[in-house]
C-alpha cells in the first residue's frame, strides 16, 4: 500500500488538532454552565454532624434553596423535625431536590406530585412552599407517623411504585432537617456565589423570607428589615446610603414560637439566609456570635470579627444579613 501523501498526512493532523480542540471548548463550556448553575463542580453547599468526626452531606445552590424552604413551610405548620426528615428525603428522591418540570406521566416539582390526582394545578405544584405544604398537610393525616419507618411514612404520602427508595436518603435528610430547622447550631455552609447577575438586596431578601416563612416572620423585625438606613458622617439626607444589611431580632412571642425555643429559630433563619447565600447575593451572616463569610477560605463558621462581636453586642438575639447590593 503506497505512503499517504504529505498533504494528506498535514490534512490529517490538522483535522486532529481541531477536533481536540473542539472537544476543549465543549468541556469548558460545559464546566463554565457547571460554575454558574451550581450543577457538578460548580458552587457547592455542605451541612456535618455537630458529633465530632460525623457525616457530612453536600448539595447544590439550588438544592439548598429547595431544602431551606420545605424545612421552612414545616416548620410555619408546627411540624417537627421529623417531618421535615420524611419530606426532604421524598424530594431526595422524587426529583433530587430539584423543582422540575417533569416526570412520570404528569408529576411534576419537588415532589413529583401529579395534578390530575388532585395534588393542584401546574402553577401551584411548581410553587415549592405550596408544593411543601400540600406535602405537610397529607403527611399529618398518616397516623402516629413520626413514629413508623420513614419509608412507610413517605410512602403512605406518595404511593409510589418504588416504596422502599426513600430509606437511602434518611442520612442524608437527617442531616439537612437538622441544620435547617435550627436544632444544630452552625453547621450548614455554602461557598456563596452568585448565581448570575440578577441584582439582590434587602427587598429581596425580604420577599424570599416572606415566601418561605409567611410575614409572620417578619414582625417584630418587619421595621428593620431592607429598610434601615446607615448613616456616613456628618449624617445628612444626602450622605445616607441605603443598608445592605437585614436585622432579623429572634422574639420569645409565644404565638409564633410554636414550641421552638429563640435559638432553634435563630439558628434556622442564620442557615436559611447561608442556603440562599448564591441566589440573593448573600455576603455574610451572623448569630450567636458566630459568622459565615461568602467566599472565605472553607466557608464554615468562625468565632465573630471584632466588628461582628460589635453587630452581635448591639443587636443580641438578632440574625443579621448582609448582602451584596
Amino acid at each position: 500500500m503506497p505512503e499517504p501523501s504529505p498533504t494528506l498526512k498535514r490534512r490529517g493532523r490538522l483535522f486532529r488538532i481541531g477536533a481536540a480542540f473542539v472537544v476543549l471548548l465543549a468541556v469548558a463550556g460545559y464546566l463554565a454552565v457547571q460554575y454558574v448553575t451550581g450543577g457538578s463542580g460548580g458552587p457547592g453547599c455542605k451541612v456535618v454532624s455537630d458529633e465530632a468526626g460525623g457525616a457530612t452531606y453536600e448539595f447544590t445552590p439550588e438544592q439548598a434553596v429547595n431544602a431551606a424552604t420545605i424545612a421552612a413551610v414545616g416548620t410555619g405548620r408546627g411540624m417537627p423535625e421529623r417531618a421535615v426528615t420524611i419530606a426532604l428525603a421524598t424530594s431526595l428522591q422524587e426529583s433530587g431536590l430539584r423543582n422540575i418540570e417533569h416526570g412520570d406521566r404528569d408529576s411534576l416539582g419537588l415532589f413529583q406530585q401529579r395534578p390530575s390526582q388532585g395534588w393542584g394545578t401546574k402553577k401551584q405544584i411548581l410553587d415549592p412552599t405550596y408544593a411543601a405544604g400540600v406535602f405537610y398537610k397529607h403527611l399529618a393525616k398518616v397516623r402516629d407517623y413520626p413514629k413508623l419507618p420513614l419509608t412507610v411514612a413517605a410512602q403512605r404520602v406518595q404511593r409510589s411504585g418504588f416504596p422502599e427508595a426513600y430509606a437511602k436518603h434518611e442520612m442524608d435528610a437527617t442531616l439537612l432537617s437538622a441544620a435547617l430547622t435550627g436544632n444544630s447550631a452552625a453547621t450548614l455552609t455554602c461557598d456563596g456565589r452568585p448565581a448570575g447577575t440578577r441584582a439582590a438586596g434587602p427587598d429581596a431578601v425580604r420577599a424570599a423570607l416572606v415566601r418561605d416563612f409567611g410575614r409572620d416572620a417578619l414582625q417584630p423585625a418587619a421595621a428593620e428589615v431592607g429598610a434601615a438606613t446607615t448613616p456616613t458622617p456628618p449624617a445628612t439626607p444626602s450622605s445616607r446610603a441605603p443598608s445592605r444589611t437585614v436585622t432579623l431580632p429572634v422574639d420569645e412571642d409565644p404565638s409564633r414560637a410554636k414550641g421552638r425555643s429563640a435559638g432553634q429559630r435563630g439558628w434556622q433563619l442564620a442557615h436559611w439566609a447561608v442556603a440562599n447565600s448564591s441566589a440573593l447575593h448573600i455576603e455574610r451572616v451572623s448569630y450567636g456570635g458566630r459568622e459565615w463569610i461568602a467566599g472565605n477560605t472553607d466557608s464554615k463558621w468562625r468565632t465573630a470579627s471584632a466588628a461582628g462581636a460589635e453587630e452581635t453586642r448591639t443587636t443580641a438575639g438578632a440574625v443579621r444579613i448582609v448582602t451584596g447590593q
